[in-house]
């Protein structure tokens, strides 16, 4: 089956309409799972389609995060960026190369906190700050 028809199908599930900007921006997050930014995704797009606009990539991820296709990370305070992957998962961004890397986590699939008993939870988030293994490798060759 032809992955562009998922894409067309995915988003008319989710009730949005699949305008091509859409399907593109969707097929993006789908073969590049670097928990881009609007920024990033519209580096890359916007050459191929010279339409294509900052503030479509913009709206279109807001449409997609309340329909619950991406979920927005705000690890650093002034970007956000969006993860495909809506399963409950924590995330280690790099200080140094900014990569941002999924990571399987215990605490965020077991039983709420006692603490938290009659809170409705909506959201769960995990991150860690640090360096990725590689910066650190280069960083202990420095020194």
């Amino acid at each position: 089956m032809n992955r562009t028809i998922d894409y067309y199908t995915e988003l008319a599930q989710r009730g949005l309409q699949p305008s091509v900007q859409r399907v593109r921006i969707l097929e993006f997050l789908h073969a590049n799972r670097i928990h881009p930014t609007a920024e990033q995704i519209w580096l890359r797009l916007s050459p191929g389609m010279p339409t294509l606009s900052r503030t479509t990539v913009y709206n279109t991820l807001k449409l997609f995060a309340e329909a619950g296709i991406v979920q927005t990370l705000v690890i650093e305070e002034k970007e956000m960026r969006f993860d495909i992957d809506t399963s409950h998962h924590g995330h280690f961004s790099c200080d140094r190369c900014g990569t941002v890397f999924d990571f399987t986590a215990s605490a965020l699939s077991g039983a709420v906190p006692s603490e938290l008993d009659g809170f409705e939870i909506r959201e769960r988030h995990l991150y860690y700050k640090g360096l990725c293994r590689e910066c650190r490798t280069k960083e202990r060759r420095k020194g």
